[in-house]
């Protein structure tokens, strides 16, 4: 069954969780605004509790939302390499984000380089997107291995055909200096 973005971007905002393609690999995404959501997310995945999941944003201004400040040079180095296969570990101390950083204090965002990933989220705001799988398993590369992970469990599925990317490399800002926390579909030049 093909799913219309209108139906998409309703089902999502109203709390759907499902299996969207990402411009690295498929995600089981759900709305970080809602907190039924991100639980339902961790309960599906098997997700170990104390780990957050990867973000996605549709615009640097995103970050406001999770009272995320960012120094001029980290900044200017995010403009660099954003939009793009790579997440950015950033500090969020606030308690009312705490069922997002699960106690880490920090937050992994993806601005995705995906065209029509860009709309759905400007339309449905910042998504949970680990990836599409139980923890510890390989992620689905197709819809039909998602749905032998999820089944009917979700409330939809987009199809993306065979995705064939890594995952998004993470790393970690300071002041102007990139730590690679785990490699990925993202080469980084110049790691500091």
């Amino acid at each position: 069954m093909k799913i219309s973005d209108k139906k998409l971007i309703s089902l999502i905002k109203n709390g759907g969780v499902g299996i969207l393609p990402t411009d690295t690999l498929y995600g089981l995404v759900g709305l970080t605004s809602n907190k039924k959501t991100v639980a339902r997310i961790y309960r599906l995945k098997k997700r170990t509790p104390l780990k957050p999941c990867i973000i996605l944003i549709s615009s640097i201004s995103d970050l406001k939302n999770f009272s995320v400040k960012i120094n001029p040079k980290d900044k200017k180095l995010l403009t660099k390499i954003w939009p793009g296969k790579v997440s950015i570990v950033l500090p969020c101390s606030s308690k009312k984000f705490f069922y997002l950083h699960r106690g880490t204090k920090s937050l992994a965002f993806r601005l995705p380089k995906k065209k029509i990933l860009i709309q759905i989220l400007k339309k449905t705001g910042p998504l949970l997107a680990p990836s599409a799988n139980w923890e510890g398993f390989l992620p689905a590369k197709n819809i039909t291995e998602a749905k032998k992970y999820f089944g009917d469990k979700i409330d939809f599925y987009v199809n993306g055909g065979k995705l064939k990317s890594k995952p998004s490399t993470i790393v970690l800002l300071n002041n102007g200096k990139i730590k690679v926390l785990r490699p990925g579909a993202f080469k980084i030049k110049n790691p500091a």
